[in-house]
């Protein structure tokens, strides 16, 4: 069983619910991120997929996680969790709205995550501190991101061919690459999110796309998440 969290780095009641203290956490905790590391080697142990789905009528959240064997997309466990909303919509601190429920999901879980894939940013993030590596540092987890779009960012198309892939740039700095995981079809946006290396993220995305544009481990917490909210909804 993987030690998540320490108590006092968890959401508790005083988790920010304005804008201004979300920002201020980010700056604290983004110096936090670790990039010097590779990260497991893709095919080896667990990744585990992290998505959520939302009643916005509610303000009800649903959180994911699915562990998948890393060598055979095989899953291993999985578990899920539902809380209320308590952040604003606020493009760029969507990681406040989603990572209580999501460490709640963790936490049910009985297997080693290993290497999280968040739907969304790692560091491909206007502050550098998107939802997966906002998780990694809560958790000390190693984590990526895969996203459907590339945010404010831009890039060159990468070549047709699968595993083709183009900087994602902010201005001349790459902070994650566009990469193809079927042939001729638009790619996703790979970043690292915290103790994993970009080109690592990347094959690690290739492993997880046998078939679908999307890693199985987002496919399939996608399902999950979904599913948990209509429950709920009854």
């Amino acid at each position: 069983m993987t030690s998540y969290a320490t108590p006092s780095d968890r959401p508790t009641d005083d988790w920010p619910t304005d804008e201004r203290t979300a920002r201020a956490v980010q700056d604290a905790l983004r110096t936090r991120v670790v990039l010097d590391e590779t990260g497991p080697p893709p095919g080896t142990g667990h990744v585990t997929g992290v998505d959520v789905a939302y009643d916005d009528e509610r303000d009800v959240v649903a959180a994911a996680v699915v562990v998948l064997d890393a060598a055979t997309l095989d899953v291993v466990e999985e578990a899920t969790a539902v809380g209320t909303v308590t952040f604003p919509y606020v493009p760029g601190l969507l990681a406040f709205r989603e990572i209580p429920t999501v460490l709640t999901a963790l936490a049910g879980l009985r297997s080693d995550p290993g290497l999280v894939v968040c739907d969304g940013y790692g560091i491909a993030h206007p502050r550098r501190f998107g939802l997966a590596s906002h998780l990694g540092v809560l958790t000390g987890l190693p984590t990526l991101g895969v996203a459907k779009n590339p945010f404010v960012f831009s890039y060159e198309d990468p070549a047709a061919r699968r595993g083709s892939a183009a900087p994602l740039l902010d201005g001349t700095e790459e902070v994650g690459r566009a990469l193809r995981t079927r042939e001729g079809v638009k790619p996703v946006f790979v970043s690292a999110g915290h103790r994993v290396s970009l080109s690592n993220a990347c094959e690690h995305v290739l492993r997880l796309t046998p078939r679908y544009r999307l890693p199985e481990s987002t496919r399939r917490a996608d399902a999950l998440c979904r599913s948990a909210l209509r429950e709920v909804a009854g």
